[in-house]
């Protein structure tokens, strides 16, 4: 293929993408104008009515769940790093066993937040809110700032915009600021004017979408192979560089330096503080407990935690045959030369599937297809955090501590609405100026700070008689805290340097060192310490624990009589 030909297939892929993404904007916006129409209460507001059925509920689960940093993320990180990626796969899965044994409780005592089952052990309600909305919105801007900041660069990739190049007038910096600008007026749009219900909508089509082409491109992967799953992996090991350590664990996580026992001991520490990040994490987000009180009763919200498992379950899957599939087709020299991280393997496997079956021009299609879902599934994860933390700072702030508990319903949305504008223009900012920093790190921060922070106060207002709001208090503040500390000392900030090339892979420079603690997620240090501070404020407090309360919230985590009241 010619130069001048390579760009014009560039140029139709681009435009083609554009008019797609295009295109489901439009129809996201119209779910959004038909959820204004039909809300009209806090209740429909933050939790859609609790109308969704278990199926509903369930693909918005998923969506929640499945960005766009997992469609093309783990499957570039399997291109690459082949038996470590299919780890990552399935730690995300085994995720959301906690959740679906958790979910019914906390449907049945919760109504609106994550605040609201820890508050209701509390004599005073106030604090434990406070500290509930503190770590609500930390989370989910921390986790909105990386989608936004991905989002940016993710853009630019699928549009093929690089440095020194353009895309209708725009450089690649100015076009990721702009992605990020424009996903964040989005994202508000979307919350202050569809709430719940229209999140969830737009939740559900971007499954859908993300699903289907998953489908798509898996069944067309299998097909070059004749549905081989060995001639697959056999060919992906043989293309990777690596050979039969391509199927082996240690290429990316847990691996053994020669003469560094330390070194290797740090390693797979990291491995088992991330692996807990993820499966405990995904419990405590405040977007995914949220969504927990769309539904009707706690036997829904179980039945669509289980309809949620299936479909990740099934998207995880596809991603092993994508991540394989472009190993494979697509190759690793080619994969680095387009995205040294491997974000663009995916959209490059598309292209050849598609030259595959139609030419050029199939290439292009698909690669748009791709391309545009990967857009959409952006917007609805945003909205999704968005609407989690809007929704704690008008109900429990606003709500029970500045209005006592007694706020009337238009107040309490007009604040969740004005919420969204404040936090979409600071989450901008803040992506804005922090569009070069580690996706991956503030994805990981933010699943280790819900499960330090969160876990511990859910887990023991349901189950330990003797807990009480002071120990709620020092749970989610001490876990957060060093979360948060950790990090900040931790070789993501500072001293670590490649050993080859000398330059920083901290997000200071080279030079700059004050790490003293060695993993880069503190989530084996902070999971026990945000537990150990809820156990010893619970203790150390003089407030006592109502029994009675304790009586109530069990027999209601069960039953559900008395929910949401």
């Amino acid at each position: 293929m010619t130069l001048a030909a390579a760009d014009a297939v560039t140029g139709n892929a681009r435009t083609l993408t554009f008019a797609l993404f295009a295109g489901l904007v439009c129809v996201t916006l119209g779910i959004t104008v038909w959820a204004r129409m039909h809300t009209h209460g806090a209740t429909d507001f933050y939790a859609g009515g609790r109308a969704f059925s278990g199926r509903q509920n369930g693909l918005a689960l998923a969506g929640d769940y499945m960005s766009a940093a997992s469609f093309l993320g783990i499957s570039g990180i399997i291109a690459l790093s082949g038996y470590d990626g299919f780890l990552y796969s399935i730690g995300s899965l085994v995720a959301w066993v906690p959740v679906l044994l958790l979910a019914g409780l906390m449907r049945n005592v919760g109504r609106f937040t994550l605040a609201d089952v820890p508050a209701y052990r509390a004599r005073r309600q106030a604090p434990v809110r406070v500290a509930g909305a503190v770590s609500t919105v930390t989370v989910s801007v921390v986790y909105l700032v990386a989608q936004m900041v991905g989002a940016g660069a993710l853009v630019s990739l699928l549009l093929g915009i690089r440095p020194g190049t353009t895309f209708l007038g725009l450089s690649a910096g100015t076009a990721e600021i702009l992605t990020i600008v424009t996903v964040g007026a989005l994202m508000i749009l979307y919350v202050a004017f569809g709430g719940m219900k229209g999140t969830t909508w737009v939740q559900i089509v971007k499954t859908v979408l993300l699903m289907t082409a998953g489908v798509v491109m898996t069944g067309l992967v299998l097909a070059r192979f004749g549905f081989d799953v060995s001639d697959l992996l056999g060919s992906a090991a043989r293309e990777s560089g690596r050979g039969d350590s391509f199927l082996e664990p240690g290429l990316r996580f847990g691996r053994d330096v020669a003469g560094r026992p330390a070194e290797t001991l740090t390693g797979k520490l990291d491995f088992v503080s991330l692996a807990l990040a993820l499966a405990l994490g995904t419990t405590a987000l405040p977007h995914v407990v949220s969504r927990i009180f769309t539904v009707p009763d706690a036997r829904t919200a179980r039945t669509s935690v289980n309809w949620a498992i299936g479909l990740i379950g099934g998207f995880f899957l596809m991603t092993l045959a994508l991540g394989f599939g472009a190993a494979a087709l697509v190759g690793r020299s080619e994969i680095v030369a387009q995205d040294p991280s491997g974000n663009a393997a995916v959209p490059q496997l598309a292209r050849e599937l598609g030259a595959h079956v139609a030419g050029r021009v199939g290439g292009d299609v698909l690669l748009a297809l791709v391309a545009a879902v990967a857009g959409a599934t952006i917007l609805a994860v945003v909205a999704g955090l968005m609407m989690a933390a809007c929704t704690s700072l008008a109900h429990d702030l606003f709500g029970h501590v500045l209005m006592l508990g007694r706020p009337r319903e238009r107040q309490e949305i007009a604040v969740a609405r004005v919420a969204a504008v404040l936090i979409g223009a600071a989450a901008i900012v803040l992506a804005a100026f922090a569009k070069n920093i580690n996706v991956a790190f503030l994805v990981g921060l933010a699943f280790a700070m819900a499960a330090s922070a969160n876990l511990p106060a859910i887990v023991l207002s349901l189950f330990w008689r003797r807990f009480n709001g002071a120990g709620a208090v020092a749970g989610i503040y001490g876990g957060l805290a060093v979360a948060v500390t950790l990090v900040l000392f931790s070789p993501v900030m500072s001293g670590k340097v490649d050993p080859i090339t000398g330059q920083s892979l901290s997000l200071l420079p080279a030079g700059v060192d004050f790490a003293w603690f060695p993993l880069e997620n503190p989530a084996l240090v902070s999971i026990p310490a945000g537990f150990l501070c809820a156990v010893a404020g619970t203790l150390l407090s003089r407030d006592k624990a109502d029994p009675l309360r304790f009586a109530e919230i069990s027999a209601r985590a069960v039953t559900g009589v008395g929910a949401h009241q």
